[in-house]
């Protein structure tokens, strides 16, 4: 009877333990996205995570929503900096995400300034 309980429980353990590797380390898609961004801010209660906002139409109407992991400090500080301006992120997409790491299944992994559209010499 030990046995069995050992290896159902083992099974379980096994298989909440592929699940979460799963959902952390294969992205759904990867990709870039280019626009003004609006807004970046460290939020939440219990867990303190960055999230941000770029706004990707001339009205403001189509924004793309996104989070930074914490052990990206360098895309952190670059985000601060480029607060208001037009800029090209790249991103990778996960199936799903944990509160501990932030509200959106986009997360940044580069960003580097560009130049606006709306404002070409």
């Amino acid at each position: 009877m030990r046995k069995i309980l050992f290896i159902g429980i083992s099974v379980i353990l096994l298989g909440i333990s592929a699940y979460f590797a799963f959902i952390y380390y294969v992205p759904f898609s990867e990709g870039y996205r280019s626009g003004e961004l609006i807004k970046f801010s460290r939020k939440g209660v219990l867990v303190k995570t960055w999230e941000g906002q770029i706004s990707q139409g001339v009205s403001g109407t189509n924004i793309f929503s996104f989070s930074v992991e914490d052990s990206q400090e360098e895309v952190i500080e670059q985000m601060k900096e480029y607060q208001g301006q037009y800029v090209k992120v790249t991103y990778k997409e996960r199936y799903s995400t944990f509160f501990w790491l932030g509200d959106t299944k986009y997360f940044i992994t580069e960003i580097q300034p560009e130049t606006s559209p709306h404002f070409k010499n």
